[in-house]
């Protein structure tokens, strides 16, 4: 990873990453850049938009110290944000420090044509346009921005504490059954929801099936983590790629809540150790180079499962943007929205592919619990814990504590975004509350 510095022109051999020789211009390979705080979905989506005019997509990535100066402070290092971008699926290439103005010398470098960004007007420290020289140039393409989601307004909820993103029932919510408005209305939401997740559900090319999507059924106890028999139900929300014959079945679980390099890290892990054992166990060689050994299956847990076991406002997105970021990322082949909390063996034995091979766990968790919630899996012997990472502390509690830290910079940062709902009352609202969950946890007892 090369230093978090503002980055001029390089020479060669100072390019941030390779190649270091400048590379011949094509109109199929698209540049896109940014800021990229927070993996969430709307990045994303800019990302499969710009992917899908192309056959390759770099991704630059501005530093701290530009984006500091030019927006106000991040969230997430750079080496967080590298990381969410090398994550997603449609990404080919992240280019660390591309300058926030966008280059006409960085851009045809590395041989991109086009630059591609969203619908709204990114401007510099002096109120002028980022892009007004790909533009110039004519080398600057328009894609929707995705609605509803923004770094500001997750930042919002955080020094807020709301709850009103919080969803009851993705499927009914899917369905046009729950929502806000009148009944066209909700029709209308559940239908581009649902068009939302065929689309992150495609493979690296944006085009093709990619990730099987379910929904899981339950009892509200079965949900919450209570042991039992009860298998619940799945309902399959968008085809895609099945298992090949000598692939594992992998299953992990989590809220994967401000979805960030703690999770991805964990998620590369279990790909790297499921590819280290294929080669030792033989599983590569009748597998065709385009599949991993693993086929890996990530179940998501529902907003209420989440808020009752955490508390405060958490999760702080709500379970279809936190769908789409697991959808996006390119290490899961399927995902199990409202999956339950506790993988009990007649929930596993129930799973679309049958019970899987191995059921994975991280290394870290800021769930107060009493019990552990694994003890069915490691009876059966396939249960697998990922070690220690440099990114085992990034979660939801340690992100919201960031802002905290550095509220008046975050107040400014919203001020200036036009949301004037933001005050030092309601950060101090949320420390307050914070502390107190804190001292709770401290009383009860953490089983890993």
């Amino acid at each position: 990873m090369p230093s978090n510095k503002v980055c001029g022109v390089p020479i060669a051999g100072n390019w941030p990453v390779d190649p270091q020789e400048d590379q011949p211009i094509s109109e199929d390979r698209i540049w896109i850049d940014g800021c990229f705080d927070f993996a969430h979905h709307g990045h994303a989506g800019a990302m499969l938009q710009a992917r899908r005019l192309g056959k390759e997509l770099l991704v630059g990535v501005h530093s701290d110290e530009e984006i500091m100066d030019n927006k106000g402070p991040t969230v997430m290092m750079l080496k967080e944000r590298v990381a969410a971008v090398d994550a997603c699926r449609w990404s080919t290439k992240s280019i660390p420090c591309a300058p926030y103005v966008t280059s006409l010398s960085w851009i045809s470098h590395y041989g991109c044509h086009y630059v591609v960004h969203g619908d709204d007007i990114t401007s510099d420290s002096n109120g002028n346009d980022c892009y007004r020289y790909v533009k110039e140039a004519g080398r600057f393409l328009v894609v929707k921005r995705t609605p509803g989601i923004s770094t500001t307004d997750l930042v919002g909820r955080m020094l807020l504490c709301t709850k009103n993103h919080f969803i009851k029932s993705l499927e009914h919510v899917l369905n046009g059954q729950e929502g806000s408005g009148n009944a066209e209305e909700c029709k209308r939401v559940g239908e581009e929801m649902s068009q939302r997740i065929r689309d992150y559900a495609t493979d690296q090319t944006g085009w093709k099936p990619g990730c099987k999507v379910f929904s899981w059924s339950g009892s509200n106890s079965a949900m919450e983590g209570n042991l039992g028999v009860e298998g619940g139900t799945s309902r399959l929300i968008v085809d895609g790629r099945d298992p090949q014959l000598g692939q594992r079945i992998v299953y992990l679980d989590g809220g994967f809540d401000l979805f960030s390099s703690g999770h991805i890290e964990f998620l590369r892990q279990v790909v790297a150790t499921e590819e280290s054992t294929g080669l030792k166990d033989g599983r590569h060689n009748g597998l065709s180079s385009q599949y991993s050994p693993a086929y890996i299956i990530a179940g998501i847990h529902d907003d209420t499962v989440i808020n009752h076991w955490k508390g405060l406002n958490y999760p702080i997105m709500n379970i279809f943007e936190r769908g789409l970021c697991v959808l996006q990322c390119r290490y899961i082949d399927c995902v199990i929205f409202s999956a339950p909390f506790i993988p009990s063996i007649a929930y596993l034995s129930n799973l679309p592919f049958g019970r899987p091979d191995v059921v994975y766990h991280g290394p870290t968790s800021f769930m107060p619990l009493t019990y552990d919630p694994y003890i069915e899996v490691k009876r059966l012997g396939i249960y697998q814990q990922i070690g220690e990472h440099d990114f085992q502390d990034v979660n939801a509690g340690e992100i919201v504590q960031r802002i905290l830290k550095s509220r008046a910079m975050y107040e400014a940062r919203q001020r200036a975004k036009g949301d004037k709902a933001v005050t030092e009352e309601a950060a101090l609202m949320r420390e307050a509350i914070e502390e107190g969950a804190r001292n709770l946890a401290k009383e009860m007892t953490v089983v890993r």
